[in-house]
């Protein structure tokens, strides 16, 4: 019975992040949601029981995606590249995939003062494991926040950046990274 509940949670998440991608997070409808993954309204809140709780694992769903995939990047990726050279670039490339609005977030901060906490908790960590495996901190400090700050203008759809400039940006990054 748990695997079933796995399962079902899992299609459940599946089918919340292509409706938010086709209709935007704003938008995302439980029906759309529940119809999409395949499962009764009933069964959508009984593995998550509000809107926002399923924007929460959501957004938790896609930080473990992102740690794997740094972890990945960093274990498979070319031996001279440095672990911050790793996160910058997996990072622009993630800035690159999609511009969601951030109202959804909004509506569910509204919601759930907590929702944000996952997202913090995260952040600190990437934080301070770069800090163990960087040993300039003054290189840190400026490549991670470059990329959060390219992360917060995609998320607010207020890129001032062309094409060129991102791609300057980024360059520069690694080059700072090492």
């Amino acid at each position: 019975m748990k695997v079933r509940r796995a399962n079902s949670r899992d299609r459940i998440l599946a089918a919340a992040a292509d409706v938010a991608r086709e209709t935007g997070p704003g938008s995302l409808s439980l029906d759309a949601v529940a119809s999409r993954a395949g499962v009764s309204k009933g069964g959508l809140l009984y593995n998550f029981p509000t809107k926002a709780k399923l924007m929460q694992a959501l957004v938790e769903d896609y930080l473990r995606e992102f740690e794997r995939a740094l972890e990945s990047a960093r274990t498979s990726g070319a031996s001279d590249e440095s672990p911050l050279a790793a996160y910058i670039r997996l990072s622009a490339e993630r800035a690159e995939e999609s511009k969601p609005s951030a109202s959804w977030i909004f509506s569910a901060i509204a919601e759930d003062p907590d929702f944000l906490t996952p997202i913090k908790s995260f952040r600190r960590q990437v934080f301070e494991r770069l800090k163990e495996e960087t040993p300039d901190l003054k290189a840190l400090l400026v490549c991670y926040l470059a990329i959060e700050g390219l992360r917060s203008m995609n998320l607010f759809d207020s890129d001032v950046l062309s094409q060129d400039e991102r791609r300057l940006l980024v360059s520069s990054l690694l080059e700072i990274a090492g």
